[in-house]
């Protein structure tokens, strides 16, 4: 996979990117993605990352609908529950039937046991939608919507043993919601910010917001390999 791959998701979160420096290319071209991408991810790896995912995505769930509440247009809010949507009946359900092929049930992924990384990120997430404005809610969120979007791409046309995970993210509909929640993005930036918005001092905290999720983006990838190693 090559860490140039940049996906077309609007100018709020390319600058956000371009801002983020050397975490973006840590986070979507790390060595559990390129495992990933050519087969070669240990079994157990995958699967300790994906009851994590599962754990994660509940609360990535909570989180835009606590973007619903934070929202100040229509547009927003059908954005936000269409998300929510989406997570709940659609990824999640990724997770529980390739788990399910491996034995482990839906309770059991509802119920696992959160690892360190987990919950730095989550509750990170939720931090930033409780004490931040919508706008930070949105920047700490961008990095796993927009990441998974331009991994999918960048991994698109994989028969290896992961193309059920590459094509979730790859394929046109998950592609529409990261071009969809970028459109808001600028949208909301425009409209809190200025339309200016990338050189205004406030624009330093949003930064900071994406940049530090991206990082925890990256442990999470850590955890993941992490796991795989330990279950050997």
């Amino acid at each position: 996979m090559s860490s140039g791959t940049n996906a077309d998701y609007g100018r709020a979160f390319a600058a956000l990117r371009h801002g983020a420096g050397t975490a973006w290319p840590a986070y979507t071209d790390h060595s559990f993605v390129r495992g990933l991408g050519d087969g070669t991810l240990p079994r157990a790896a995958f699967l300790h990352y994906l009851i994590q995912d599962y754990v994660f995505l509940v609360h990535f769930a909570r989180a835009w609908a606590l973007g619903v509440v934070k929202a100040e247009t229509l547009d927003e809010m059908r954005t936000c529950a269409g998300t929510v949507n989406a997570l709940v009946n659609h990824e999640m359900g990724l997770h529980v039937q390739v788990c399910a092929a491996e034995g482990i049930s839906e309770d059991q992924l509802f119920h696992a046991t959160e690892e360190v990384e987990n919950l730095a990120y989550t509750r990170y997430v939720m931090d930033a939608g409780l004490s931040g404005d919508f706008i930070e809610l949105m920047a700490a969120m961008a990095p796993c919507v927009m990441g998974y979007g331009e991994i999918g791409l960048a991994l698109a046309g994989s028969d290896g043993p992961y193309k059920g995970w590459i094509d979730t993210y790859a394929v046109t509909e998950y592609q529409q919601v990261c071009r969809d929640v970028g459109a808001m993005l600028d949208a909301a930036c425009i409209r809190r910010i200025g339309a200016g918005f990338e050189d205004t001092p406030r624009w330093s905290a949003v930064q900071a917001r994406f940049t530090r999720a991206t990082a925890l983006e990256v442990g999470f990838w850590d955890m993941g390999m992490r796991g795989g190693a330990t279950s050997q």
